[in-house]
């Protein structure tokens, strides 16, 4: 998975909420990235989200269980819109944008 950081955490924020809970060293391995570079994308995730991490032999990381993404799907034309709309964007705008685009087109 060639993903930047932001599309990887978000990817990371859409299985746990599918899994609820899940391993450090299993989501580097399916992510393809180190378990530190997770540890960092969950501690990012926290910030934003009810996830937590979990410790002892059954830790990890997990979502709280009334955690769950809500999701509109848009229509192709609104997703081409806001993808042009992109290309006029910078910084944080562009991430702001980028992350609705993500939450709203599956």
């Amino acid at each position: 998975m060639d993903l930047n950081p932001w599309e990887r955490r978000q990817k990371l924020l859409e299985v746990l909420c599918q899994r609820r809970h899940d391993t450090y060293a299993n989501l580097a391995h399916e992510f393809g990235v180190s378990v530190g570079t997770i540890r960092r994308d969950v501690t990012h995730l926290m910030c934003s989200y009810p996830v937590e991490t979990v410790c002892g032999g059954h830790g990890g990381v997990r979502v709280a269980e009334w955690y769950h993404l809500d999701r509109r799907s848009l229509t192709a034309g609104e997703l081409e819109l806001l993808k042009r709309l992109g290309q006029l964007l910078h910084g944080r705008d562009l991430e702001t944008l980028n992350r609705i685009i993500t939450q709203f087109s599956h």
